[in-house]
């Protein structure tokens, strides 16, 4: 047995948080990837074990001697209207393992069968969604973005029944919390000041001690909150990531990205790009997520007002000054982010307001040349400041070439400002703008092989390339590349 030693300190909130219940048994499980990596930060030495007792446990087949399996309640506002009752419905949450740190992380498995949480559905995940999940969470992982992580993808012998008949699967998720803010929003709805209380207390004990000593710690705890959705957003625009299904149920508290759904990132660079098959009214959109994160947080605001204080038109307006904070928080750091793709630092001179004109300059630009949005700035990258004699390959991105020049005279116009060389620039730039990304189209190819023909060595070979994905990789150069019109991917599809 894999050398787990779970807690599940959940329990202690009692039983209105959860129901009990254990995954139910697959047919044949088979091992897809586990993570090595991920498995040595929780303290496993996994070497000594063979594929059969890995797909064992990670299909929930085995289930660890410390482990006391559970589905969590929440709620959620999904599209902007409230379903009072959603919960864990295809997900098992197996435990927290401690880290040596003094941390710990939770361990979840999603695709295990029912709870009384499903609603009607068969609590299984297609095989396409756990390998989607799995490939687009470490990849966040590896472009150092918040997220859960991928610990085991596995097969389960059976089928799903979803649009046609499709092989299962199984992917075992590590978060630093599985709480949304949706968690928050299933008891405050009901009235029930003590569970949100007590919810608020369990999220600062696990997740932010650091607040305990504060003035008003729960103020303090969604301060926190606030600062570390405000640096995640930003980081996923920066990226060209579009979540796809930003519901308040999809928000965790963590600051981490969670629920990998209908989530893609944008070849083509479109403001208003939308791929979730689902987002029909283009609520979700790119340029709205940051929107969509302040709505999300004035959400989890309404719940936790009655711990901010007694009074409560001073209880709204702190959350108010938090909520204004992340507003300002965001602004900042989309300007830091986008300045540094692009080799820029604050200069003497140059304010906030002017480099941010220049930067929404590109992107307007991108959008009317539909330029690829990780090419445009992995080929960025590789210009001199004093030259355009390496321009070539950045110009055929766009459908306008002498629309990215009349930029790029603007902007080495504002690089003449910085004082850093060509190269140090360059290596700076690199470090921040990914060679390669999971494009959907890849993905799709993905699925199709393992889905199709149980062949998952493309899975593996993506998988490979995306381990590294600001390096150039030799004889990687078609990962780089944007789909063909025969290959574009129009929309993207929830696991469910």
């Amino acid at each position: 047995m894999i050398n787990f030693v779970f807690k599940n300190r959940y329990l202690t909130l009692g039983e209105g948080f959860y129901e009990k219940c254990k995954p139910t048994p697959v047919a044949q499980p088979g091992l897809i990837i586990f993570n090595n990596e991920l498995a040595a930060e929780l303290g496993v030495d996994a070497s000594s074990l063979d594929e059969a007792m890995l797909a064992g446990v990670f299909s929930g087949n085995v289930i660890h001697e410390s482990c006391e399996p559970l589905a969590m309640a929440y709620a959620g506002h999904q599209f902007g209207g409230f379903n009072p009752q959603l919960g864990d419905g295809r997900a098992i949450y197996l435990g927290e393992i401690d880290l040596d740190d003094g941390g710990s992380l939770d361990v979840q498995l999603k695709g295990s069968g029912p709870t009384r949480y499903s609603r009607n559905g068969d609590g299984r995940a297609a095989l396409g969604p756990v390998l989607r999940e799995y490939l687009l969470s470490e990849a966040m992982h590896k472009m150092d973005v918040p997220t859960t992580r991928a610990l085991a993808a596995v097969t389960t012998g059976e089928e799903v029944p979803r649009e046609k008949l499709s092989p299962g699967g199984i992917i075992t998720r590590v978060a630093s919390s599985f709480i949304r803010v949706g968690s928050f929003e299933y008891f405050a709805r009901q009235g029930d000041d003590l569970s949100v209380k007590k919810l608020a207390d369990y999220v600062i004990e696990r997740n932010y001690p650091e607040v305990i000593e504060a003035q008003n710690p729960y103020l303090a705890l969604f301060e926190v909150v606030v600062l570390g959705q405000a640096k995640l957003i930003a980081k996923w625009m920066q990226l060209g990531f579009i979540h796809g299904v930003m519901n308040t149920d999809n928000m965790s508290i963590a600051g981490e990205t969670i629920d990998y759904g209908p989530c893609a990132f944008m070849d083509f660079y479109n403001h208003k790009q939308v791929y979730s098959s689902i987002d029909r009214q283009g609520r979700y959109a790119y340029d709205n997520q940051a929107n969509i994160g302040v709505w999300n947080l004035s959400r989890l605001a309404e719940c936790l007002l009655i711990l901010f204080s007694d009074d409560p038109d001073e209880a709204v307006k702190l959350a108010q000054d938090v909520l204004q904070n992340y507003i300002n928080s965001y602004a900042d750091e989309w300007l830091s982010g986008f300045r540094a793709k692009c080799g820029l630092t604050a200069a003497e001179g140059i304010t906030p307001q002017d480099d941010k004109v220049l930067l929404e300059l590109l992107l307007d630009t991108m959008a009317e040349s539909r330029a690829d949005f990780t090419l445009t700035f992995y080929y960025l990258s590789q210009l001199d400041a004093d030259s355009s004699d390496k321009d070539t390959n950045l110009r055929h991105l766009f459908t306008k070439p002498e629309t990215i020049d009349v930029w790029l005279v603007k902007w080495r116009e504002r690089l003449s400002m910085e004082s850093l060389s060509n190269e140090v620039r360059q290596t700076n730039m690199q470090s921040v703008n990914p060679v390669y990304i999971p494009r959907n189209h890849q993905i799709e190819a993905v699925i199709r092989a393992a889905e199709d023909r149980n062949d998952f060595a493309p899975f593996h070979a993506l998988h490979a390339v995306l381990q590294n994905p600001f390096q150039y990789q030799e004889d990687k150069d078609h990962y780089m590349q944007p789909p063909e019109p025969q290959e574009v991917v129009q929309q993207t599809f929830c696991g469910t």
